[in-house]
């Protein structure tokens, strides 16, 4: 593995009623890596994406971006290597896609106001296949289209990190599936909380499993989501079959009905 890009040591998090969301997590990401993270409700993800990101601060740990602190970097520092699209993103239903995507410029225009902004806009809109849409309100998107301007937006910072908090969420099944496929195009070292673990094979160059707080498993997708850690983390089977037309495996997950009062805890 190159030298990574992003590294997290030993990250712990502990609410201030003492609930202990996460314990003594060390991860790298490398360059290009494309890093999902997953997990059972509750396992954790999601606190640590915040934390990679720098936008939640460990309660013991470090992350370190390209050798330096994350910690001791200005906001506006991080925002210029690092884009965050969350789950919770709410953006002016009037305003037009073109100009939500451009506030992915703020960190660099104090820099280079002016030609490079709108280059990097248009761009960020090609890539996304969103051009058509540019003068549309964002109010008037589809949930596919919407999640698509919000990576729009973040490309417009030029990062060198894209973090994305269960991106495929409320979307259509092959509507999750081409938005994955955009992202794996993009060439960026990405890291995503995933919750479809049918999307992660097709995705991920590595996968990092949380269960209750803890890093169970990390590495590449053949070893992460084995038959034994399926089973262990989330109660599940895995199958592997050859596709019956292409060259390629099947991984199919046996998700059972059950019928039970604890099945939600």
């Amino acid at each position: 593995m190159s030298d990574p890009v992003l590294a997290g040591h030993a990250l712990t998090y502990e609410t201030a009623s003492g609930d202990r969301l996460l314990h003594d997590v060390s991860i790298d990401v490398a360059p290009s890596d494309r890093l999902a993270i997953i997990g059972p409700n509750g396992a954790g993800k999601t606190t640590l994406l915040r934390m990679l990101a720098g936008t939640l601060q460990p309660t013991a740990g470090a992350v370190h971006l390209f050798g330096t602190p994350l910690a001791a970097m200005r906001p506006v520092e991080r925002a210029r290597r690092i884009a965050v699209v969350g789950q919770t993103d709410q953006p002016d239903r009037r305003i037009s896609v073109r100009d939500y995507v451009a506030l992915g410029r703020i960190p660099h225009t104090a820099r280079h106001a002016g030609t490079q902004d709108v280059v990097a806009v248009e761009s960020a809109l090609e890539q996304t296949e969103l051009l058509a849409l540019a003068r549309r309100e964002m109010g008037s998107l589809s949930g596919g289209e919407r999640q698509r301007a919000q990576i729009a937006r973040a490309l417009a910072q030029e990062p060198r990190i894209l973090f994305l908090d269960e991106p495929t969420n409320h979307l259509d099944p092959r509507a999750r599936g081409a938005l994955l496929a955009l992202v794996a195009d993009l060439g960026l070292t990405i890291v995503a909380v995933l919750h479809d673990l049918h999307l992660v094979s097709g995705f991920a160059t590595r996968v990092a499993v949380l269960r209750q707080g803890a890093l169970t498993a990390c590495g590449p997708v053949e070893e992460t989501l084995s038959r034994q850690v399926v089973r262990d983390v989330f109660g599940i089977d895995v199958l592997r079959l050859p596709h019956p037309h292409e060259d390629r495996q099947l991984t199919i997950f046996d998700i059972p009905l059950i019928r039970s009062t604890g099945a939600f805890l």
